[in-house]
């Protein structure tokens, strides 16, 4: 994409690329939590990732309050690489997974979603949508993504650094527990769902739900791992995402 696009982080670069790699982050997560991983693509592979309001570069914006308006907002980024006939795969891990899905819902109803690939990655289906918890104390909520793996301990440890990252936290968690997709949802794309098979967050049945929500081809994938495992397994992540791309046909 030419030009400065705040809301598109480039990570790894390629003047004619092969394919496109757009990875989406977790709740309270940031584009520089995907560039370890944009170092073991092949040559050919233009990798990127998608940097929400509020945080790094973009601390002073506002934050946008929905996961819905989250891709309302990322749409023109994407509009035009969806346009080119250079396959596009949006790789979203958790809520980054929810804003994948209605972002590709959306290039759908634009008829652009011909060379778009989807990769949801520890998030159930649509269908199987649980409740997110609440929590009743910031260090609760801390302590969660702790657990999860989400949060470095470095982070944890700091006061300083909790109170930088906090209110991006507070603002993705609150737009995860208001998120109703909807449960009939179908993209013309092809879907690979990646999960941990000790996610407590998510069971191999909601990951492979997934597989109702397009009439294109699916695949489903079991790392070892809780909700973070793509961090213990990034070079067969990045394996399996090479390969969506290089998927032919529909």
């Amino acid at each position: 994409m030419e030009g400065k696009d705040p809301w598109i982080k480039p990570l790894r670069r390629a003047a004619d690329p092969r394919a496109r790699v757009v990875f989406l982050p977790h709740a309270g997560g940031a584009a520089s939590f995907y560039a370890p991983f944009a170092r073991l693509f092949p040559d050919g592979y233009d990798v990127a990732a998608v940097q929400y309001p509020g945080r790094h570069d973009r601390l002073d914006e506002p934050f946008v309050t929905t996961v819905e308006g989250l891709a309302d907002r990322l749409l023109p980024s994407l509009r035009p690489w969806a346009a080119q006939p250079v396959p596009l795969v949006l790789v979203g891990h958790s809520m980054g997974a929810s804003v994948a899905f209605e972002s590709v819902l959306r290039l759908g109803r634009e008829r652009l979603t011909a060379h778009c690939r989807l990769v949801v990655s520890g998030r159930g289906a649509p269908s199987t949508m649980r409740e997110t918890p609440a929590f009743d104390s910031d260090q609760a909520l801390l302590d969660h993504l702790a657990g999860l793996g989400g949060t470095d301990q470095a982070i944890v440890g700091s006061p300083d650094l909790v109170e930088l990252v906090l209110p991006a936290i507070r603002n993705d968690y609150r737009a995860v527990t208001r998120y109703r997709p909807d449960p009939d949802a179908v993209v013309d794309t092809p879907v690979l769902s990646l999960t941990g098979d000790r996610d407590p967050r998510v069971t191999p049945e909601e990951a492979a739900a997934w597989k109702g929500h397009t009439t294109a081809g699916f695949r489903l994938e079991i790392l070892p791992g809780g909700h973070f495992f793509l961090t213990d397994h990034s070079d067969t992540v990045v394996r399996l995402v090479a390969g969506c791309a290089d998927v032919g046909g529909r």
